[in-house]
């Protein structure tokens, strides 16, 4: 008897961890566009500098973070884990341009959004 309950209750243990396992996992709606600004001022603009600083300009394309581009000298990268080009949080590329049309003396870095659509309002950029 005490062996059956064990099981039971083994099998509506493991079943509530898949029911609210999702919801733990996955980041609210309220806090993609705080993740997006987090990853936008932070980790990924960090990479940019550290980029600038060694090579006396800023890279072309993100994969430059990565990857050094020929013709580039003092790279000490990669400047961004080696095993992924960051994404949004909507699972987007951020998107880069430089210069850029924001900042024309630097450059622009940018999510397009929940939308997934870029020049639309929902943007988020270092504008």
């Amino acid at each position: 008897m005490r062996l059956k309950v064990t099981i039971w209750l083994a099998i509506l243990g493991i079943i509530a961890i898949y029911a609210i396992w999702p919801r733990i996992e996955e980041p609210s709606n309220e806090a993609r566009p705080t993740a997006a600004h987090a990853d936008i001022y932070g980790g990924i603009k960090n990479a940019i500098d550290r980029f600038q600083v060694d090579t006396g300009h800023y890279p072309k394309t993100l994969r430059g973070l990565l990857q050094q581009p020929r013709n580039v000298y003092n790279w000490h990268g990669p400047y961004l884990d080696p095993a992924q080009i960051p994404l949004d949080p909507w699972g987007n590329p951020y998107l880069f341009q430089c210069p850029g049309k924001h900042n024309p003396t630097s450059y622009d870095l940018w999510s397009a959004g929940p939308d997934g659509e870029s020049g639309t309002t929902d943007d988020i950029g270092n504008w």
